[in-house]
């Protein structure tokens, strides 16, 4: 059974069921727009248990490909599709998040509901087969059009400055990928091929490598976001709607990741290890000097995005240190993250509905009128900080302990940023939780109702789970991640 396609192109099901009904009735009909949302709501929980059965089946002890699809398509390119243990958790993140935003998005979406759902249906089906393409060109086309949806949710459902955040964040990313473009089309010239596991092992010359790298970087080091080119993601989670920000930091950032992890190290071993010093030096001014930006900030989702950059710091360090505690660190750093960060910004989401400001100044005292919003944000602010006993302390640890073993002087800035991420954080906390209530706006704020803690109830559970619970993720790892090292570490030996 082709089970990585169903789970790719499930979501299009919920796609052409929504086109049916706007065909059948009026787009604007009430009726059409709630059945249309369960319809994108059945589909996505139908597609996130195809994604729980496809983990369920995995070999953890097999570290090649698996669920191996191939069939040719056209001018001798093959359609291939395939997951190894660096892949698979992230289909499942995808999935997962995937129900949640159509659920937080359910009351709050008023204008054009079936477009809306239709992008996130779709965008949902090329964030899944970026992961699970082993085809470069297969992986360019779901990697180039996950821009669309994207840019479509930014600007049509964003805030204000909506269009400038689409047009900046769609700008950035596709200058990058024309160089991926022109990278690819040179490698499969030259290799006759574009399967991704036969370039895996083939040998470039170094110094070809040294051109491959630097362009397969610019794409990915936008996607990440790595500083300098980080300026698009604050002012892209700021204009987004909730739901939007929750799929780009929560999983659309991590392609980025992947994409090192996939290509960067097996692909250019050499260069990969040459380029380390610079990697290194840009991650530490990245996990630094956007904690110290973080702290200045007026508006609570420019914080937090703010903190997404400084945490894929974190993960760039660890992907470059070759070693196996900085792999794991990182993938489970990204995982982490993915549902963390997608969680503070419900919680900023959950605010914002009620009172329509962001701003840090205008709230204070939540917990005396919220004060179950008030635990849930807290829960989900350790785990930012990085607390032992949550997701975010793992993934930390294990990148800072790899990134100690190829560079001290790297680790021991970096943690820094551990100290300025709970300095931060711990100040937004108080100055939004804590204290009296100054504005008299807020004396009539609700607290959660059910279907926000519907949304929040499975990310607590991952959150602790994973931070309990390491090893549900590192058994699926480990074989593929110890494959990377080692060929990694033997080209660089030859």
């Amino acid at each position: 059974m082709p089970i990585l396609s169903f789970v790719t192109f499930a979501p299009l099901l919920g796609v052409a069921g929504i086109l049916a009904l706007r065909c059948l009735g009026k787009p604007d009909d009430p009726k059409t727009i709630e059945a249309s949302k369960w319809i994108a709501l059945v589909t996505t929980l139908a597609t996130f248990a195809l994604s729980v059965l496809l983990v369920a089946q995995f070999n953890p002890n097999d570290p090649g490909f698996q669920f191996l699809e191939e069939t040719p398509w056209f001018g001798g390119l093959y359609y291939r599709m395939g997951v190894d243990g660096i892949s698979v958790l992230f289909v499942l993140l995808n999935a997962f998040l995937m129900p949640l935003c159509i659920i937080a998005s359910w009351n709050t979406i008023k204008s054009r509901v079936l477009e809306y759902l239709i992008a996130f249906l779709i965008l949902e089906t090329l964030v899944t087969g970026v992961f699970c393409a082993l085809d470069l060109v297969v992986f360019y086309i779901f990697f180039e059009f996950g821009l669309v949806p994207m840019f479509l949710i930014i600007g049509i459902w964003g805030g204000a400055r909506r269009v400038y955040a689409a047009f900046k964040f769609f700008l950035y990313t596709l200058l990058g990928s024309v160089l991926m473009l022109a990278a690819i089309l040179f490698m499969i010239g030259t290799t006759h091929t574009s399967s991704i596991p036969e370039l895996m092992a083939y040998h470039f010359d170094p110094a070809v490598q040294t051109w491959l790298w630097l362009a397969f970087f610019a794409s990915f080091a936008v996607k990440m976001p790595m500083w300098p080119v980080h300026t698009w993601l604050p002012d892209a989670h700021v204009e987004a709607p909730t739901a939007g920000s929750v799929i780009l930091a929560g999983i659309l950032l991590k392609m980025g990741g992947y994409g090192f992890l996939r290509f960067s190290l097996p692909m250019f071993p050499n260069a990969s290890e040459m380029f380390t010093p610079l990697v290194f030096a840009l991650s530490v001014i990245a996990v630094i000097y956007t904690s110290l930006v973080a702290f200045r900030q007026v508006d609570v989702k420019k914080l937090i995005a703010y903190s997404s950059v400084a945490h894929m710091g974190l993960v760039t360090m660890g992907i470059f240190s070759g070693n196996v505690q900085g792999e794991q660190g990182a993938i489970y750093q990204m995982l982490s993250h993915g549902v963390i960060s997608g969680a503070l910004f419900l919680c900023v989401g959950v605010i914002y509905d009620r009172m329509h400001t962001r701003e840090i100044a205008f709230y204070g005292g939540l917990v005396n009128r919220m004060p179950w919003y008030a635990a849930v944000f807290m829960l989900f602010s350790m785990g930012n900080v990085g607390l032992p006993g949550t997701s975010g302390f793992v993934g930390e640890i294990l990148s800072m302990t790899g990134a100690y073993k190829a560079s001290t002087w790297t680790a021991i800035l970096a943690a820094t940023g551990v100290i300025l991420s709970a300095v931060y954080m711990l100040t937004l906390y108080r100055r939004v939780v804590f204290g009296t209530i100054e504005n008299p706006k807020l004396e009539t704020i609700t607290d959660l109702d059910w279907r926000e803690i519907v949304i929040f109830a499975p990310l607590i559970v991952a959150t602790l789970f994973m931070g309990v619970q390491p090893n549900s993720v590192f058994n699926l790892t480990a074989s593929s991640v110890d494959q990377l090292v080692r060929v990694y570490q033997a080209a660089i030996g030859a």
